[in-house]
């Protein structure tokens, strides 16, 4: 069954750290299958607070989820996320 990663950024506290974020993603990426769905689009708010974006990401299922982000290239990489902003990241599972 897929599994989606759903991240929402709230607020951005350090951009530069998220430049290194964004340059190491790809490193992570090249070791792990997924699909992105949604990345920074336009997006509204229909309840609760808007959000500064929303990433959505499509793995084939939550264990393949939890070795990308559990894997040491994408734990590297949040260590600067972290530093640059507040999210609220989800993973569920998808229908199918």
């Amino acid at each position: 069954m897929p599994a989606y990663a759903i991240f929402i950024r709230e607020s951005v506290t350090d951009q530069a750290e998220l430049d290194v974020y964004s340059t190491m993603v790809p490193a992570a990426a090249a070791l792990h299958k997924y699909t992105p769905i949604a990345a920074y689009g336009a997006s509204e708010a229909w309840e609760g607070e808007p959000s500064l974006g929303v990433v959505i990401l499509r793995f084939d299922d939550m264990d393949a989820a939890r070795a990308w982000y559990y894997s040491p290239e994408y734990q590297a990489a949040l260590e600067h996320r972290l530093k640059g902003a507040t999210y609220r990241v989800v993973l569920t599972d998808g229908i199918g």
